[in-house]
């Protein structure tokens, strides 16, 4: 019976994963890519969810850049999500529309969020980035779903993205290359200007080229 057993989507392995973690924080078992030598400084909730530290980082992103509207996608278990919202909060105004494709997991973050307390500053939809309409002048947007559509979703929005806005590309680590040759590509075609955050999973900070004063 075995052979015929029903193999387990890595979502929802980490997921149950986390779920058994209860919250700790661990060590980031990343491995050592030649611009982070050592992961293991750094910690994490669970292997999808954001460094804890890039977590603090994006809390700190908003307290400081005060945007009005920030557009997340692939919130998996809502963490990150949480942690923008908080800040948000902190500010007193301000919105974030975060994505998720997976129903299984999407339910699994809604509970999350719904229990949180910061529900209101949080619009949360189970539908691909790459489907979903946004209204309105995007002040931050934090490309964090399934690596291969980074460049398309980046892309997607980009017209409405501020300015002065800030992108964010999670994953973006040498070992994972498909984002960081994503950010490069965008970057040499002149859409984007990047700075690569040597974090364990890698982290692109990045502005739109076009309309910069």
């Amino acid at each position: 019976m075995g052979l015929f057993k029903k193999k387990i989507k890595q979502e929802h392995k980490v997921m149950l994963q986390a779920e058994r973690a209860a919250g700790a924080l661990l060590p980031e078992y990343h491995r050592a890519t030649p611009e982070c030598p050592h992961p293991e400084r750094w910690h994490m909730y669970d292997s999808m969810t954001a460094e804890a530290e890039v977590l603090e980082f994006l809390y700190t992103l908003v307290t400081t850049t005060k945007p009005e509207l920030i557009v997340e996608t692939g919130s998996f278990l809502g963490v990150s999500t949480l942690w923008i919202a908080k800040a948000l909060k902190d500010n007193g105004f301000g919105k974030i529309i975060s994505c998720e494709f997976d129903p299984v997991v999407f339910a699994k973050a809604k509970e999350k969020i719904d229990a949180s307390g910061y529900s209101e500053w949080i619009e949360l939809r189970n539908e691909s980035s790459l489907e979903m309409h946004i209204e309105g002048t995007i002040d931050l947007f934090f490309s964090d779903s399934d690596l291969p559509i980074r460049e398309s979703e980046v892309k997607r929005f980009l017209p409405q993205i501020r300015p002065t806005g800030l992108i964010l590309m999670h994953d973006a680590s040498s070992h994972l290359k498909t984002v960081r040759d994503a950010a490069f590509k965008m970057e040499s075609e002149g859409l984007l200007s990047c700075i690569f955050l040597p974090t364990p999973r890698g982290l692109v900070v990045a502005q739109k080229k076009e309309g910069r004063a």
